[in-house]
């Protein structure tokens, strides 16, 4: 299945939880945390602004980006994964790694 965002959204997928702490403790689902963390799948065109015109996101399709804990809405893929689509205000930066 191929998404395609609509206006400002963007489509990422979030990094893997992390298995084990630090000290080597294994954890399991319940406990893991969230990552807050992913890569940009998709983009939409932009922001409409009020005058007509669209306003170019700031994203790329390949950016590795940290966001806010509660952002966008998610859902699983074909493949098992977890994706999110959000707004491109709810990206707090853009990690280069």
């Amino acid at each position: 299945m191929k998404v395609k965002p609509l206006g400002d959204r963007i489509v990422v997928r979030r990094q893997e939880a992390a298995e084990k702490t630090a000290g080597g403790i294994l954890l399991p689902d319940s406990a893991k945390d969230k990552p807050q963390k992913g890569k940009v799948l998709a983009i939409g065109a932009g922001r409409l602004l009020k005058d007509g015109t669209r306003q170019a996101l700031q994203l790329k399709v390949g950016d590795n980006i940290l966001f806010t804990a509660w952002a966008g809405d998610e859902y699983k893929d074909g493949q098992g994964g977890n994706i999110l689509i959000m707004r491109e205000e709810d990206v707090l930066a853009v990690v280069d790694e």
